[in-house]
């Protein structure tokens, strides 16, 4: 069946941390309450999912958490679903979580039967155990002589109350009563191992599948054979029934193929070959449509539709994802949500990092469509080998092909389109290759340019050649007849088509320009190159080797920037950080490294069960996806420095580096984990100080709004200020008051008196504020801490009322004034809350220059001021122009 991924909790301080994993058709479907049958083979991973037959695409609904081991039976009802790894029994509720547990098999279970209230389980040793579900107790065991009867099928036939249908590998059939532990009856069989049972539409009758490929339509009630079919394929791996009106029965073969028979003729009626190119692992008819659920090994899902002449099925739905593992993964564009993946099977396929709907596959690479589709999988001698190297570009993607490849030893490179999903029109080779195909002479490398309207083609031979992608025409090849002697192991060009870099065997690495064909410089390499990336952002050139190093190339300078050595086995591929900082490499010795570039140093580095064959980076940042060797899957790594406190400090040259286990495809396990693990405790401890250093100039991390206005208070007052003031409403009184008299007459309202004087009389302000106490007490005490807080708390408008009052008009002195000049140049001092000193400052001078410049103690302090502000001003315009040096110097990415 249908691999599927291991998930365990997560045991590292990498910068990476375990995320999810794509390709979930890896995993063994279940499609609402239709279960798969069983499979000749295990399955061998740990989860499962559950799809919904209502969604165009076969959405996925669900996906199980995650057992210890691998799962090897896998059955339902109509509340629960039964999963069993070893010898344990597992029932999940939800589709998801497990709630039921049944221990008490010694040998790995390989039969399921849900049975009403009870579970029934067979191992391996052709033990049966019948479970209480609530309970979780045994309810019954049979033991079985494998000997004489290895129980191989199970099935409960319907109306039969308390009865069960056991198949056996000597093929004999036996029909129990497991309420009263009664063998009721045993068939004879027909000499031949059973390996399926099904049940009819009709009452008593059961299809007995066999291992020589045998059908027996079999009466229990009577012990009578009432139709026998064979076919050719092998051994019956599935049996189902339409039973929507037609008296159809179809059966799977371990070659792929699809027999349906007609049980009023008794007759074949019509074959559905390769309906997957592997053995067919289940099937299922839908109650009451025409419609088959069909899986395999293939890694494909399948719904066929019966709606055409002669009873043949089409495909109505599918959901399939590589059938061998994938070699070539790289992300297709700049959004990071989709990943190109090439895999062994010969196709190419596109997988969405945000939902399983938008996954696409761009088929198989063919030389002739038409005739492929005539002669089948089986006997497609027009199928080109699986794709080895592959380059794509989403400019011009929508107007001709953007994607180019290699296929293993194949001389001819193909193109693909992503909008069409499909394989381009155009066959990229040498025209004086067009008519025959050496044998000893295929393409190596690939590469696109960013404009999508080139694709540059290293051989085997050192030849590189350009090729036109619109029109597929040959644009010419770079040296004489080759540009180098020998393979050609790598080709990049550069962001605005100026150069081409080519790498060959026999250790040179070359630039030539790209329009003329000239070449522009050679130099030689320490060792033979095995690869090459470039990143055209910064111009940044990876170069792996033969001897397990990795070199960086700056394609400016032309020279070797930066040398990694640290892997034990060969550099399977590299892929670098969006911004240029990180490189990050795979190798055969299971471990994946990330590089810092600027620091030169190893930053993280973990191991992995399998080695990764193939690594890409989101052009985001946050997503690195691994292939690994002999795994279908596609496993996302999640950066965890884009959102948790990670510690990028050079790694030890002792550090020994922990075994990682792989991403799963559910999300439940790791989401939390990255919560559960403490940061090192040299991170925890490190408070930041308030001032760096005593000659670094520090602000005070106030808000803008604090002190920036400051100067422009009275132009916001003017602009705040209302027109006219509000007019109150008159409002009449409640009881209007009358004179005293015979004749009643009314009170005449006072008039309002509009010469009341709005001089303020300033007596009130007469008593000081705390700020100009805490500025006479630092006269003394020279300590100007207390009254820079207590004007850091306040805001615009206050402090401008604080530094008015300062004045001897205002209430202040000229002490007081003296006090806060001080105060001043104690914060230029310090180089601290350096921007308040400036605000403060250009307030304090506009506020009360005129009293100032009377006053010669006050002239003396400013002049002291003036100096300490040009000191600082020198030395911070060298810091800046320093700082702009170095920016543009990296820039220019001169490492």
């Amino acid at each position: 069946m249908i691999e599927l991924s291991k998930m365990k909790a997560c045991d590292t301080d990498s910068v990476f941390l375990r995320c999810r994993i794509l390709n979930p058709l890896r995993l063994i479907p279940r499609i609402l309450n239709l279960l798969i049958p069983n499979s000749l083979q295990p399955i061998t991973k740990s989860a499962f999912l559950t799809f919904s037959l209502q969604v165009k695409k076969l959405g996925i609904v669900a996906v199980s958490n995650t057992l210890p081991q691998d799962i090897t039976c896998l059955a339902a009802d109509r509340m629960l679903i039964f999963a069993s790894y070893d010898n344990i029994l597992h029932a999940f509720a939800r589709n998801k979580e497990v709630v039921h547990t049944y221990e008490g098999h010694k040998a790995k279970i390989h039969l399921l039967q849900p049975f009403g209230d009870h579970v029934i389980s067979v191992d391996a040793d052709s033990v049966l155990i019948v479970w209480n579900i609530q309970s979780e107790e045994e309810y019954l065991q049979i033991d079985f002589d494998k000997a004489t009867f290895a129980v191989s099928a199970l099935l409960h036939p319907s109306t039969y109350l308390n009865k069960i249908l056991l198949g056996s590998e000597q093929g004999t059939l036996q029909l129990w009563n497991i309420r009263s532990n009664k063998l009721l009856y045993s068939f004879p069989g027909w000499g031949l191992a059973v390996t399926t049972l099904e049940q009819a539409p009709a009452v008593d009758v059961v299809a007995v599948g066999l291992v020589s490929g045998h059908i027996i339509v079999h009466n229990i009630k009577y012990d009578e054979t009432l139709m026998k079919f064979q076919q050719d394929w092998g051994p019956i791996t599935a049996i189902s029934f339409r039973t929507d009106g037609h008296p159809v029965m179809a059966a799977g073969s371990p070659v792929g193929h699809i027999a349906l028979w007609d049980l009023e003729e008794k007759k074949l009626m019509c074959q559905m070959q390769d309906a997957h190119s592997t053995a067919i692992a289940g099937m299922t008819f839908v109650p009451g449509e025409p419609l088959l659920i069909t899986n395999g090994a293939d890694n494909a899902l399948r719904i066929w539709i019966f709606d055409g002449p002669g009873g043949t099925g089409r495909v109505l739905r599918s959901r399939m994802g590589h059938s061998a593992p994938p070699t070539k993964i790289r992300y297709h564009g700049q959004n990071g949500e989709q990943i190109l993946s090439a895999g062994q099977d010969g196709t190419l396929q596109s997988f969405s990092t945000v939902h399983e709907k938008f996954n696409k596959s761009l088929g198989r690479g063919s030389i002739n469509k038409k005739k492929s589709k005539k002669k089948g999988l089986k006997l497609d001698t027009m199928a080109l080998p699986p794709i080895t190297v592959f380059a794509s570009e989403v400019a011009h993607q929508s107007d001709w092909d953007g994607i180019v490849a290699c296929h293993q030893g194949y001389i001819t490179c193909t193109t693909w389109n992503y909008q069409k999903t499909s394989m381009g029109a155009h066959k990229l080779r040498p025209e004086e290759f067009s008519k025959h195909k050496p044998i000893d002479i295929y393409a190596t490398a690939v590469d696109i340019t960013s404009c999508g309207n080139f694709a540059v083609i290293g051989m085997s031979t050192g030849r590189v050649d350009v090729y036109n992608m619109q029109s597929g025409i040959h644009r010419g090849h770079y040296g004489k007849e080759a540009a180098h002697e020998g393979a050609i192991r790598g080709v990049a060009v550069d962001g605005l088509n100026q150069l081409v870099i080519t790498a060959g065997s026999e250790g040179l690495i070359k630039f030539w320009k790209f329009k003329m064909k000239d070449l522009v410089y050679s130099t030689e390499l320490p060792s033979s190159p095995s690869g090459i990336l470039l990143h055209r952002d910064s111009g940044i050139l990876g170069i792996a080797f033969d001897d397990f190093t990795i070199s960086v190339l700056d394609i400016e300078t032309r020279k070797i920037v930066r040398t990694f050595s640290g892997h034990h086995g060969r550099i399977n591929d590299m892929t670098f950080s969006p911004d240029g900082r990180w490189l990050i490499t795979s190798s055969m010795d299971c471990s994946i490294k990330t590089w810092d570039l600027p620091s030169g140093c190893l930053i993280d580095c973990f191991l992995v069960d399998s080695a990764a064959v193939s690594l890409t980076m989101s052009p985001t940042g946050d997503f690195l996806a691994s292939a690994h060797v002999d795994d279908l899957g596609i496993y996302l790594w999640s950066n965890r420095s884009l959102y948790s406190l990670v510690s990028l400090r050079p790694l030890p040259a002792d550090y020994e580096p922990s075994l990682v286990t792989l991403p799963s495809t559910c999300p439940m396990q790791d989401v939390d984990v990255s919560g559960d693990e403490e940061p090192c405790d040299e991170m925890m401890e490190y408070v930041s100080p308030e001032q760096l250093g005593e000659q670094l100039v520090t602000l005070s991390l106030l808000p803008e709004s604090r002190w920036k206005s400051l100067l422009n208070l009275d132009i916001i007052k003017k602009k705040n200020k209302p027109r006219e003031p509000p007019k109150v409403p008159k409002s009449a009184p409640f009881f209007i008051p009358t004179l005293p008299g015979l004749i009643p007459r009314y009170i005449p309202p006072e008039e309002e008196n509009d010469t009341q004087s709005k001089v303020v009389n300033l007596g009130i302000l007469a008593q000081k504020s705390d700020f100009c106490i805490h500025l006479e007490e630092a006269l003394s005490t020279n300590e100007y801490k207390a009254p820079l807080d207590l004007l850091k708390s306040l805001g615009p408008s206050n402090i401008e009322v604080e530094l008015r009052g300062l004045a001897p008009e205002g209430g202040g002195s000229r002490e007081v004034m003296l006090s806060f000049l001080r105060m001043i140049g104690m914060m230029l001092n310090k180089k601290h809350n350096f921007e308040l000193a400036q605000a403060y400052l250009a307030l304090f001078l506009k506020l009360h220059l005129k009293s100032l410049s009377s006053e010669p103690k006050l002239l003396e302090e400013l002049s002291k001021l003036s100096m300490q502000l040009e000191e600082t001003w020198v030395h911070l315009r060298g810091l800046f122009n320093q700082s702009l040096c170095v920016l543009t110097y990296m820039k220019s990415a001169l490492l």
